[in-house]
């Protein structure tokens, strides 16, 4: 009797949480729709405003619109012919009255494409279409104001810059709403304590300790209360071998040693098994790459000087929650012994204020390339 009370408990859970879900469409909604757009507002098709070119240096107001409200999804796609656009365009969001924007990344990097090139993938907030479509679906809210801008940075005109924002007006938000940020780092190289290393694997590397956590690269700080949900992550190999030894590190309310700390990088982005390396390959010669809802590995470069890699993780479904201060780290190589190229963009929630962004890194400095810094070529 216990066992099929017990099913039939389950069944209606099930059943009930089906129901919700198909309830939420078409339940009655308390905000009106908006939309920021590029459209043409003379009733032509001059729709990404081809007479006025984003000139090198500008900074173009997209949209700026009075809350309450809450930014739901984001498309954007842009004509330009200059190589590294993605890189050398910076896309803004400033929430309410403040000075210091709570979103700065390089617009190729905050959608996911950390090496300035276009790469078709799918994940729940973060995706490219096919021809250059941009898209991100953030809850992004705001209790007066939403601002957002997109800087040329490029020595070329952008042609035509088009977007779509949708987003909801609300009567009110709750008091305790934190605000969406979006930060963008890079270290071109990571510093690595060595380049006298054949592989990952002799025990000068793979002995080495790491217990504090210094030297890790730090993909995000935050001071104030809010909930950390994820990284997209790009990499360039300046060296051979496999690039994901590194151990996720998480600090949380200013403790000294790291309350989370992973078993390596493909581990944290939810892979395995160096994504089909390792010398443990099911599918053959080909490393595989995959694209799901909160993780995936949409570039799989392999393991030789100049492998070129994305990953990325959210934690949709369990937020890691601050108080006080956050600090996101994670190791390049085991122990830091790697010289990689990092490009990361980290996602949180927070109150305001905010602590200061480090500054942007400069626009040259951002596009990709191989560095020599010594070390192996080849994966072993």
């Amino acid at each position: 009797m216990r066992i099929k009370a017990t099913l039939l408990l389950l069944i209606a859970c099930v059943t009930l949480q089906v129901r919700s879900n198909a309830q939420e469409l078409w339940m009655p909604r308390d905000y009106t729709s908006q939309r920021i757009s590029s459209y043409d507002r003379s009733g032509g098709n001059d729709d990404g405003n081809w007479a006025n070119r984003i000139e090198p240096g500008q900074t173009r107001l997209v949209g700026e619109v009075v809350g309450p409200g809450i930014i739901k999804h984001i498309w954007m796609t842009i004509a330009s012919n200059e190589p590294y656009h993605l890189k050398k365009m910076v896309l803004r969001m400033y929430w309410d009255d403040e000075d210091s924007p709570s979103v700065e990344a390089p617009i190729g990097d905050f959608f996911g494409l950390g090496l300035g090139k276009y790469v078709m993938y799918e994940s729940k907030y973060t995706s490219v279409g096919s021809q250059k479509a941009l898209n991100a679906k953030f809850a992004m809210p705001f209790k007066k104001k939403a601002k957002i801008t997109i800087t040329n940075e490029g020595e070329q005109a952008v042609n035509a810059f088009y977007y779509n924002i949708d987003w909801e007006k609300h009567k009110s938000l709750p008091a305790e709403t934190m605000y969406f940020h979006a930060q963008y780092r890079q270290q071109t190289p990571t510093d690595g304590w060595t380049n006298e290393w054949p592989n990952n694997y002799v025990p000068k590397i793979n002995d080495h300790k790491n217990v504090d956590g210094i030297g890790n690269y730090v993909m995000m700080e935050a001071t104030g209360a809010g909930n950390y949900i994820g990284a997209t992550h790009s990499i360039i190999q300046n060296q051979g071998d496999w690039w994901g030894e590194g151990d996720e590190m998480m600090y949380i309310d200013g403790a000294k040693d790291a309350q989370i700390k992973g078993t390596g990088a493909e581990d944290y982005y939810l892979g395995a098994w160096c994504y089909g390396g390792c010398g443990i390959n099911p599918f053959g010669g080909t490393k595989p790459t995959f694209a799901y809802q909160t993780y995936g590995n949409p570039q799989n470069g392999g393991d030789n000087k100049g492998a070129e890699w994305t990953v990325y993780r959210f934690h949709d479904n369990s937020p890691i929650p601050f108080k006080k201060s956050f600090k996101m780290t994670i190791e390049h190589g085991h122990a830091n012994h790697r010289s990689d190229n990092y490009y990361t963009v980290a996602y949180w929630y927070q109150t305001e204020p905010h602590a200061a962004f480090p500054g942007l890194s400069p626009v040259k400095s951002r596009i990709p390339s191989i560095l020599e810094v010594g070390g192996p070529s080849t994966g072993k």
